[in-house]
């Protein structure tokens, strides 16, 4: 997706969550998006469960229908590769006293010199997504 499509669709994001958990709804599942962001890796779709292959299929089919989108870049839908994974909420998508947007490695470096994750290795980097366009707050996904 190129980056005025990527502009477009995140603009739009809160009609897409509302419309894919209707869409969810109709099909009377307890899967809902909490949130959508699409960045160069492709589009990530955050639910508050996990999603079963109906669920993963009725949201490409909802992907595949959005303008702004060239299916032919899109992959497969897929889950978390790991088994277990941490959602961290409310950490600042900028570093501290400056205008740099928090890394990968700044959160790694945070987790490995806190006490409550001493027994937990990472699967992977953490993934940071910042919750809106015009938001100062991120949402990290880690695989454990």
């Amino acid at each position: 997706m190129n980056d005025n499509n990527k502009n477009n669709f995140m603009e739009e994001s809160n009609v897409h969550v509302t419309n894919m958990n209707r869409a969810l709804k109709n099909i009377k599942t307890e899967v809902m998006v909490d949130f959508i962001w699409s960045n160069s890796r492709g589009i990530i779709i955050v639910t508050n469960k996990v999603a079963s292959s109906l669920d993963l299929q009725m949201i490409k089919n909802y992907v595949k229908n959005a303008k702004y989108i060239n299916m032919d870049e899109v992959e497969v839908p897929r889950l978390s590769q790991s088994k277990s994974y941490l959602k961290i909420i409310g950490i600042p998508y900028l570093q501290e006293n400056t205008v740099t947007s928090i890394t990968s490695s700044v959160v790694e470096d945070i987790i490995k010199k806190n006490h409550i994750f001493n027994n937990i290795v990472l699967a992977s980097k953490p993934c940071i997504i910042k919750i809106f366009l015009k938001s100062d707050m991120a949402i990290i996904l880690v695989d454990i």
